[in-house]
Order: structure tokens, then sequence, then C-alpha cells
């Protein structure tokens, strides 16, 4: 028995059913916008029920095998179905019985956990030289770092509502050629996707207005309502290698001053946040949050500091601290290559004035596409990044603590191919004239 499109488009029904309620781009340039069957051979082809041609040809008009048709049952089978349409697909495995024990069956298990679950990933290398100059030819210190990372982040499907997304890390430093603790689960977590609604239990990122405040994970919760304007509430713990930065002297700086202890040890920090983002897709967009942190087992400072490092703790042994930060964002866009966005954010600590402020502002102009082949991006920026409020920050080049300008451009050079290249250079904040930096950071990044 030989079938044609029909049969094709009785199975696209069922499989619509369960899935989206409207056709997804067509994929196939034989089966034009005004066809009678392109919203169904649309949905087939995005529910992975079809894969057309190597030619990027549906052939509607051609005669299918029954292993062909089979092959779409087993992956009409694997979707969720009920009623009518549970009925519908039952008929069509008695009538094609045959092939699928045969090869259906393995097909269509097959094709279930393709279907259920997805992997992306990354093989990411990266340099950067930090220079930084003190008060004296001795504080003057040269830092090279090469890092290799490979990613693997894979997402199953509970139902249609519900998956489960994680995130391995495993890294190499090529500087000595060790890896650092291989491999690393540094993300997973289960998300519910509703209509208006998202929730995310587990460790994740932190989505509330990131930027300058806190662009790390968390284990906890977070919830979101709306759609064009969003509001988030999110509560758990932070690790309190986080905080390491709430000090005056950075991770890039302890390496490069040859510090090897942590300037400031600290257990878990309960973590709460709120935030408000506003994106219709227009020129003019804006957000903003508040997060609080309540640090727990703070530790004095250890080891010998010069008259360039700080020689009194900041907390006393053994205490908790509370830091809350206000944020504050929008961003505008003149036209399709050229945008412009400012953030501010302030924490309520008592000391330190400067400290407790952050903000930056970034002139970007287009943007780097790793599926499209030759297209770049390339931004400007000022960064003032005041420790107390700027917990863990998004930027590359310019350190917590610090002030500077800091430039960039990126290029995908082939598909899923990502060059970038970007420049820091400032000072400390407070320092006078002294404390100088540069900073020069480079990465290729092979998506998959």
């Amino acid at each position: 028995m030989k079938k044609t499109l029909v049969s094709a488009l009785t199975t696209a029904l069922v499989v619509g059913a369960a899935s989206t309620t409207f056709a997804a781009a067509n994929p196939f340039s034989d089966v034009p916008a005004d066809h009678w069957a392109y919203d169904a051979v649309a949905q087939l082809a995005a529910d992975g029920v079809i894969d057309g041609y190597g030619d990027s040809t549906f052939k509607g008009d051609r005669n299918i095998t029954r292993y062909e048709m089979a092959q779409m049952v087993a992956k009409a089978m694997a979707k969720s179905t009920s009623g009518a349409d549970k009925a519908l697909v039952d008929k069509l495995a008695a009538e094609f019985a045959d092939e699928l024990n045969n090869l259906g069956v393995r097909v269509a298990n097959l094709e279930r956990n393709a279907d259920m679950v997805k992997w992306n990933g990354k093989a990411e290398y990266t340099f950067t030289r930090n220079h930084y100059e003190g008060q004296s030819s001795q504080d003057n210190r040269e830092t090279n770092d090469n890092n290799v990372l490979f990613r693997l982040e894979p997402s199953a499907e509970v139902n249609s509502n519900w998956h489960v997304n994680a995130r391995l890390d495993a890294n190499i430093n090529l500087s000595d050629d060790t890896a650092e603790d291989n491999v690393k689960l540094k993300r997973v977590w289960a998300q519910g996707d509703y209509k208006n609604f998202q929730v995310k239990l587990g460790k994740f990122g932190n989505s509330i207005a990131n930027d300058v405040v806190f662009d790390d994970t968390f284990s906890g919760a977070e919830v979101t309502f709306g759609n064009q304007l969003k509001a988030t509430v999110a509560a758990g713990r932070v690790n309190g290698g986080t905080f390491s930065n709430i000090s005056e002297m950075n991770k890039a700086e302890k390496a490069a001053r040859g510090v090897d202890h942590d300037v400031l040890k600290t257990g878990t920090a309960d973590y709460f946040g709120i935030g408000v983002n506003y994106d219709a897709a227009s020129k003019l967009s804006a957000r903003a949050g508040y997060q609080h942190f309540r640090m727990h087992d703070m530790q004095e400072f250890t080891g010998n500091y010069t008259a360039t490092l700080p020689r009194e703790p900041i907390f006393t042994a053994g205490e908790s601290q509370s830091i809350g930060v206000w944020n504050v964002g929008a961003g505008y866009k003149f036209d399709k290559n050229v945008a412009l966005d400012a953030v501010y954010a302030r924490s309520n600590v008592k000391d330190q004035d400067a400290q407790k402020t952050a903000f930056a502002y970034t002139l970007s102009y287009k943007e780097a596409q790793p599926e499209n082949k030759g297209s770049w991006g390339a931004w400007a920026g000022y960064r003032f990044l005041g420790n107390r409020a700027a917990m863990h920050p998004t930027y590359d080049v310019v350190g917590v603590g610090y002030k500077g300008l800091e430039i960039g451009v990126k290029y995908t050079a082939l598909k899923n191919v990502v060059t970038q290249v970007q420049y820091g250079n400032g000072s400390k904040i407070g320092a006078g004239d002294h404390h100088n930096y540069n900073t020069l950071f480079g990465r290729v990044e092979f998506l998959f």
C-alpha cells in the first residue's frame, strides 16, 4: 500500500495536538506559504516527525514507502496524545504493525530518546594577560592565564511543561597543563514553562538584572510572571566563594601580587532577590531589582600585607554580615545596529562610600551571531565596580574594586566558531594615581 502527502498530514495533525498550536517556519523550498498543506508540513518538520531530503525539499507528491510511513508513526507514538488523537495513532500503529515490529520498535525508542534529551555545549579557549602597577616597582606584576573549557548542557523533557537542565564543565589550565578537578556539575535545575509563568528549582544562574550585581549561580527557587513586563522573585543560598571580591582585591589582582590565600573567607550566604524587567521588542527596555545577601561565618584576613593592601579586616571574625543592593538599568536601540545600555547599583553598607556604588555604560554596534559566518559586533564602555555593590559582575576586563574603560569585538569566523578580543584600562577605586592596570582578554568558542 502506497501513501502520499495525505498520510503524512494525518500524522502531523496528531503530533500537532500535543505540541504548539501554531505552525513553525517552513524549512522546505517546494512547499510555499500559500500551499494548502503549509501549516501541517511546517508543524511536522518542527516536531521532528519528518526530515525532508538533503536538497531542502519535501517532495510531497512522491509516493512514500511503508517503511518511511512507519518511521513517522513511530515518532507520533512517542508524543503524548489522548482521546481521539490516541485512537488515530493506535489505528496507524495497527496498520503498520509488521514494520513497527521489525524496525519501528527500535526506531520509536531511539526517536523518543532523541526527542526528549537534547545536548548543547561548547569548547572554549581563553587567554588573559593582567598587568598591575603598584606604588613601588616591587608591586608591579604581570600574569598570563591560558584556560581550556569543555562544557555540556543537557536538557531532558519531563512532560509538555517541565524540563530538567544541567551544566557540566571541565577546565584545563594550559599554563601548567593541569586539570581543575574535572568534571564538575555546575548547574542542575528543573524548569516549568507555562503561559506567562515560569518556575525554576535547583541550582541555576541568577536572572534578576545581573549585569553589575550578581551574575552567578545560586541554589533555590525562582518564579517569573508576565510577558513583556516580567516580575521575578528568587530565594536560596549562595556559595561563599562568590564574595571573595568583597575585599579590596579581586582574584586577578591576588594572582598578580602573589597572594596565595583567600582575602576574605566566608561560609554560605542566604539570598533573596526581586526584580522587574520591561522589554517590548521596541527601542526602549528597562529593569530594576533588589538583592539581599546575608553572609555567615565571616573570617578576618590572614597573611602578611604590604602598604598597598588592606591592613585591617573589613569584618570581625565569626560574625554575619547582611548586604542589600538596589539596581536600575535601561537600554535604548537607536536603530538595528546601534544600542546604548546603562546600569546603576548601590548597596546599604555603612562604610566606604565609593565602594558601595557600581555602574556601567555600554555603547554597542551590531552583534556577532554564531549561526551566521562573517557577522560581528563591537562595543565600548566604562565600568565603576565598587566591591560592596558589584558582588559578581558580568565583565571580563574590569575587575571588582576597579574602574576603567573597556573595548571589545566579537567575530564569527565560521559557523558556530566565535572569536572575541577585549581590552581594559583603568585604576583601583580610591587609590588615586596608584594601582593602575590593563588587561588583554581573548577567547575562541566552538559551539555545538
